[in-house]
């Protein structure tokens, strides 16, 4: 039991999931969720993620084996794939549920969010839309966090189209790492057929589009830690560049800087919720 208890906790994708799950929560508390609302914020951000992160390894189980994926507890027998599948489905019924407590409207975008996500593990990860459901996914999650509020506000379209910009940047910096491997099994998104470079390209100007509407999107005219972010976001993908062609991982470079400028643009995401 512990060692499928773990299978799972690892299956889940538990960094980033953490992450989201954190990034919701603080997002809460700062539009004005009560102690109670951000709770429920970030127990429905976690089923959602849960569900997705289950779900893709669940999917990708044959792919993973074939690339001697290691790191999967679904391919080294500590996870089942029935169990993973009776994990997605819990994970899935439990998000809409757990929304209800913000609102019919809120739990519509929560489920609009863990559908989008679900339909890139499967079929849109190989197809030249594979960026959509990030932008779809990551749009919808400041939208529920503002429509869980009383009185179910409607979230300012800055904040939303910022979020879709970091999903879409998101896409492509997550894959560079895994391009060669995704080559070897099929898998065709739209990353993979931009190339490497343009891939980096794409990832740095959508996360300096979002940190840009980050900045530019509240009332009032930008502070200058929002200038000197977006001074970041100009500087930091291309320091990464010069410093990866120097070296053998060019790819795991790249990664690194734009993670930098997404981290930016979370922190701004964050403290732009003030201003809702």
């Amino acid at each position: 039991m512990s060692t499928r208890v773990l299978g799972l906790l690892r299956a889940s994708h538990p960094e980033p999931a953490a992450a989201v799950t954190v990034v919701a929560a603080l997002l809460a508390a700062g539009v004005g969720h009560s102690a109670a609302g951000v709770v429920a914020v970030a127990l429905t951000v976690l089923a959602s993620q849960l569900a997705v992160g289950w779900s893709n390894d669940l999917i990708d189980a044959e792919r993973d084996a074939a690339v001697g994926r290691t790191d999967k507890p679904v391919t080294t027998g500590e996870v089942t794939r029935p169990t993973l599948a009776r994990a997605t489905a819990v994970a899935a019924v439990a998000v809409p549920v757990l929304a209800l407590a913000g609102g019919p409207a809120a739990a519509a975008c929560a489920t609009l969010g863990l559908v989008s996500a679900l339909l890139y593990n499967r079929p849109l990860k190989s197809t030249p839309v594979s960026v959509l459901p990030y932008a779809v996914s990551f749009g919808a999650l400041p939208a529920f966090v503002v429509l869980a509020l009383p009185g179910s506000p409607v979230p300012p379209a800055w904040l939303v189209a910022a979020a879709a910009l970091l999903g879409a940047g998101a896409h492509f910096a997550n894959v560079l790492p895994d391009l060669a491997d995704d080559a070897r099994t099929g898998v065709r998104g739209l990353p993979h057929r931009f190339g490497p470079v343009g891939s980096r390209l794409a990832a740095a100007g959508l996360l300096l589009a979002a940190t840009v509407a980050l900045v530019l999107g509240p009332p009032g005219p930008p502070s200058w830690t929002g200038l000197s972010a977006v001074a970041a976001a100009v500087a930091v993908p291309a320091v990464g560049w010069y410093a990866g062609r120097a070296t053998a991982g060019r790819s795991a470079t790249a990664f690194r800087a734009v993670l930098v400028v997404a981290l930016i643009d979370v922190v701004l995401l964050v403290t732009s919720g003030r201003l809702v």
